[in-house]
């Protein structure tokens, strides 16, 4: 059984759906993987997940994903977040009002 579809949802699909369609979604895409290059936490990721898998025995993907993802989340740098967040929200102004 899926759950309803609250308000926030369909902001959400709303706003990605605009952002999808304006070429807006893959932009910020692009700048965020930039500064996370930039700042190393990307290498810093995939020598984790190297790590993590090598002392698997046997490595197993979705544990590793798992593992990753959560410290990937626990580690993007603040100003990273910030300015990801910044670009979202004058997206969103510019797009609902007008």
């Amino acid at each position: 059984m899926s759950k309803p579809t609250t308000d926030a949802d369909a902001l959400y699909k709303e706003v990605h759906r605009r952002m999808v369609e304006s070429g807006e979604w893959d932009r910020i895409l692009r700048v965020l993987s930039a500064k996370l290059s930039e700042q190393g936490w990307s290498d810093e990721l995939y020598h984790r997940a190297k790590e993590r898998a090598r002392i698997m025995d046997p490595p197993l993907f979705k544990t590793i994903l798992e593992e990753i993802s959560l410290h990937g989340e626990a580690t993007v740098p603040l100003s990273v977040k910030r300015e990801t967040t910044a670009q979202i929200r004058q997206f969103v102004k510019d797009q609902f009002e007008k």
